[in-house]
Parts: structure tokens; sequence; C-alpha cells
């Protein structure tokens, strides 16, 4: 028998004790007081004279982490959901049979605790229990040393384990919590209606992007888990709403990196009689306000890199990044034959029909992206890449969109958006001769919304955002899969 066999053993024989004791393994009738932190926070600088006239008693429950017996008496430290506290279980103050039972507590256990408080020797807050009791057996032992930086893929297909054993992991998720209600209460301060749309579509759009595709029973058609809620938050444009956000999921049948997930968390919202202009104003101002609350300063370390969003950002067209990141000279940029001999010369593949626009982006994502460590706004995306923004009045090859990019990542994707119905239809046709010719991130041609379009939808400004790549960057987080408590895994080989 292996040792994590004996200790298993173990503990169900202590089941099977505690059973004929008549101790209940999981009772329902416990009722808390106070939490860890509460008590620390109101206690802590307290010396043991001030704490012995205290006569409130305080009820708490968590998970046993430790146990530290001494014959007589024993010190368990107690985890819950705000932190830890020592307790102080003494067999003469909780009585003989209370203290036998104790004795078969095991670390991983769910305990209920009450007592007073008091400062050990040491000056540690402590409770000083005249009750101890057993609210949730654990049958499995915990990991005595918990390896996240080792083992980090049982971390994430355990993540019970990982929160249990790693308070860091814990705090990056309330943190998670708490920029997205910062982001929340940014739009509806600014009179952003929060909407939900479908998850479930007749149709991928909104992207480009492969989906993952269902099928309805009752419907008897295909569906399509959405890679975007782009087109039903303008269908509600054109319906009135002239400012609404959602913050949900996507999926996208793609490949999994440190920052892919297949399913993934964004916030996307539209404000009619707004251009791309005024969405890099209003993005800045988002993150900086975020950045202050959670950091209280606009420079902090991601990764041993300072990040500086100090406002103006940087800002370059697609074009000018590529210039000032590589030897790349103007002209080649301008004609399709040189833009693709270059291409093909730093190695990236270029079909024979590939439009300049593609090659142009393709060049800019292998040079320049990673490149972009502080706050970038990158502009001017040729039209071949953006099927649903509004042409540049500027030059109509591109468009008029930004996508945001720190530490060599985009953050976010924005642009004016087209509402001119005959042109979008052009567009969709663009992208359906791409799809037939075996693109299958393309869009299709989606009917429905160009109906939409033609009932008229004003002038109007849309953006993703990012949440998951947010949230790795104020918490220091290297991979997505440090942001999203249970990420998609391969399937484990037995």
């Amino acid at each position: 028998m292996d040792e994590k066999s004996e200790l298993l053993q173990k503990r169900k024989e202590k089941i099977e004790s505690l059973g004929a004791m008549g101790v209940e393994l999981y009772p329902n009738d416990a009722r808390v007081t106070a939490t860890t932190k509460s008590v620390i926070k109101r206690f802590g600088d307290m010396d043991n004279e001030e704490l012995k006239g205290i006569e409130e008693k305080f009820a708490l429950a968590g998970r046993l982490m430790a146990i530290r017996n001494f014959g007589k008496a024993a010190f368990v430290n107690i985890q819950d959901r705000d932190g830890r506290i020592q307790g102080y279980i003494a067999r003469d103050k909780v009585g003989r049979d209370i203290y036998s039972i104790f004795k078969k507590f095991d670390v991983g256990d769910i305990v209920f605790i009450s007592g007073n408080l008091l400062k050990t020797r040491t000056g540690e807050l402590t409770v000083d229990a005249d009750e101890i009791r057993l609210l949730s057996k654990s049958v499995r032992p915990l990991p005595e040393k918990w390896h996240g930086l080792t083992d980090v893929e049982a971390r994430y297909r355990q993540r019970h384990l990982d929160l249990i054993m790693n308070p860091d992991v814990k705090e990056v998720f309330y943190t998670r919590s708490r920029i997205i209600k910062l982001i929340r209460d940014f739009m509806q301060d600014r009179d952003f209606l929060e909407v939900e749309t479908p998850m479930m579509q007749p149709m991928a759009g909104g992207a480009v992007a492969r989906p993952f595709k269902t099928y309805h029973n009752t419907l008897d058609m295909d569906l399509y888990l959405r890679i975007a809620p782009e087109l039903y938050l303008k269908r509600l444009i054109v319906g009135g709403f002239e400012r609404v956000f959602e913050i949900n999921r996507n999926f996208r049948n793609e490949g999994i990196s440190t920052f892919h997930n297949p399913e993934f968390t964004m916030m996307e919202f539209y404000q009619a009689y707004a251009t791309y202009e005024d969405l890099i104003v209003m993005t800045e101002e988002m993150i900086t306000s975020v950045a202050m609350e959670i950091f209280g300063s606009l420079r902090f370390n991601y990764q041993d890199t300072e990040i500086d969003l100090r406002r103006p950002w940087q800002r370059l067209t697609v074009k000018e990044a590529i210039l000032k990141y590589s030897d790349v000279t103007p002209d080649i940029l301008e004609d399709r034959t040189k833009a693709a001999q270059y291409a093909i010369s730093i190695g990236l593949p270029v079909e024979d029909d590939e439009p300049l626009g593609k090659i142009i982006v393709a060049i800019f994502e292998d040079i320049a992206e990673s490149r972009l460590i502080q706050p970038t706004f990158v502009t001017s995306y040729p039209i071949e890449v953006s099927p649903l923004s509004r042409r540049s009045a500027d030059d109509s090859r591109f468009t008029d969109r930004f996508e945001l990019y720190v530490y060599g990542r985009e953050l976010a994707n924005a642009f004016s958006e087209l509402n001119d119905p005959e042109d979008q239809k052009n567009r969709f046709a663009m992208q359906l001769k791409e799809r037939e010719a075996g693109d299958k991130e393309a869009h299709e041609m989606d009917e429905d919304y160009i109906g939409a379009l033609e009932y008229g939808m004003p002038p109007t400004a849309g953006e993703g955002i990012g949440i998951d790549r947010l949230v790795m960057l104020f918490t220091d987080s290297p991979s997505i899969r440090d942001v999203i408590l249970f990420p998609h895994m391969r399937a484990k080989v037995k």
C-alpha cells in the first residue's frame, strides 16, 4: 500500500470510529458570527490584558490547516474566506468527551470553533475555544506541500486544492471580481445600459474567428456558441438603446496559449453619436481609473517590467508601427508584390491571392506587436481585416479602428461602426469569397443584420475589451489560466 492509500485508509477508519461515537459527520446547524479578518482587524493590536476585558464570544468556521498537539491541549490553524486564525483547544475547557472527538480530527476537516480571545506568548491572536465541532469530514488528505510553481498543470486541474493551499491565488480572483465591478460602475456612471444577448446564435458573427457548433433538437437547426455579441448589440443601437454594454463569455474554437483560452470574458460596448477617437479617450479614462483603485498609482510592475499608464498613450498607425520597429521602407507597404516578398523573407506564408491589407497586418503582428510594451493605440487597419468597421474618410483602403496593446498583447479592439447597409453587404460578400476559398474564420453573409441596418443605425462607435487579459495585467499573472478559475485543459492521459 502506497503512502497516499495508507493515509486514505486511516481517514476512513477515523470516520468509522467517529460514527461509532455518535458524531454527525456533516451537520448543517452552525451559526457563524465572525470571520478571521473581522476578528483580527478589531482585536489584533490589543494585548492580553485588554483582551481579558472583552466578554464577547466569537463563533468562526473554516478548514483546519494545521494541528499541533501537546497532550492535553492543542493549537490549530483555521482558514476561512478571509484568512487564518489560531485556535487553542484545552481538554479541561472543552471537556474530555469533546476533546477525545477532536483528537480524531484531521488537517483538511471543516470545523466550528467558538470562544473568547487571547494572545499567546508569541503575540498571536488566538480563539480560546470553549467549543469545537466537526462540520465536514475531509476524506482525502490535503497535499503537505503544494508545489504551485513546479506543478502548474495540477493546480489548474484541481483548482479547489489550489485555492485551499495558495492564498495568493484566491486574492487574484478577489481582484478579478473587483476589476469587473469597477468597470461596470464606470459604464453605468456614463449612462450605459447593461444587457444580455444570445450565447447561442444561428450564425457566428461579429468577429473573425472559428466558432463552436451545436444543434438544437426542437428547432431542428444548427446553432453556434457566439464568437462575439457585436451584431446583437448593434441591433439594440438600431432599436434606440444608444449606449449599451455586456460583460459575458465568448467562445472561439482556436488554439490555447498563455493568453488564449477557448472560453473567455469580454466587455463589449456601443455608443451612438461617437467615433473611435472618442473611445480612445474613454478607454484611457476607464483603465487608468481601475489602475488607481487597484494600485493607487498609474505605474506598476508586470512581469518585472514597469508599465506606465500616464496619459496620453502612444498612438501609431499599423504602417507607422511596422516602420518604427523594422527595416521596412514605406514603398514596400504600398506595393503588394514588394510586401509579399518581404513577408516571405521573414518566414510568413503568403497566399497567391492574398490582398495587400492582410499582408501588411501579418507583417505588423510578426514584427511590431510584441514590441508594444507601454500602452499603445494602433490605428488605421486595412479594410480587408475589418469587415465591420467604417472606412476612413482620409483613405478608403483603411478603417477608423484601433487596437490597444500593452506588454505586446491586444487588450481592446474598437472602431467607428459601419452603418451603411450597402457597404456592409459588399464587405460580407468579400468575406464570403474568402470563406469559399478556404478561410474558415471569414465572416458569413448575415442578411438579417443587413436588414436591421436598413432601418437606420445612428453613427456609432463600439469596443471590446478582454477582461481576462486586463486581469492578467493588474494581478501580475503570466498566463490567462491564472485568472480563469477553471481553464480548459487537454484530457488527462491515464
